[in-house]
């Protein structure tokens, strides 16, 4: 039986659940929670602290690309994405149905203040779509 390497992908996918739930060290997350947001690691990832792990993990943004670092538009993301939220709490919103990426990041949506930053990203030009077939529902309950 193969083992999952919970230090490299802390995140199990929905697939691996039922398989390694009982192994996981830590609390596996399938629902929203408030984190504090203590890196902007680019345009559409952030590095959360939770109160419920002892370690810091990163967030994708769910239904947006943000262009890398080193692309052009990439600093001038991150660096308003940064400005909106680093050091703030935040809250994620978990889709239980896509709630890990192929990186092996949580994917969510981060509101702050009741703004939805993954649509005000893309309203702002600071990313595009990805990866969502209806861009006009964004909202997940709270």
């Amino acid at each position: 039986m193969m083992v999952h390497d919970f230090k490299k992908y802390p995140e199990l996918r929905n697939s691996q659940l039922q398989i390694y739930y009982l192994d996981s060290p830590h609390r596996q997350i399938i629902e929203n929670f408030t984190a504090k947001v203590i890196k902007v690691i680019d345009g559409d990832t952030i590095k959360v602290k939770w109160e419920d792990r002892d370690f810091n993990f990163p967030i994708r943004m769910a239904f947006i690309a943000a262009p890398e670092i080193k692309e052009e538009g990439g600093k001038r993301s991150q660096q308003w994405l940064e400005k909106q939220i680093l050091g703030k709490d935040v809250d994620i919103l978990i889709d239980p149905y896509n709630r890990v990426g192929k990186w092996g990041r949580l994917i969510g949506q981060i509101m702050f203040m009741g703004q939805n930053l993954n649509q005000a990203s893309l309203d702002f030009g600071y990313s595009t779509v990805f990866g969502k077939e209806d861009s006009t529902k964004w909202e997940v309950e709270i």
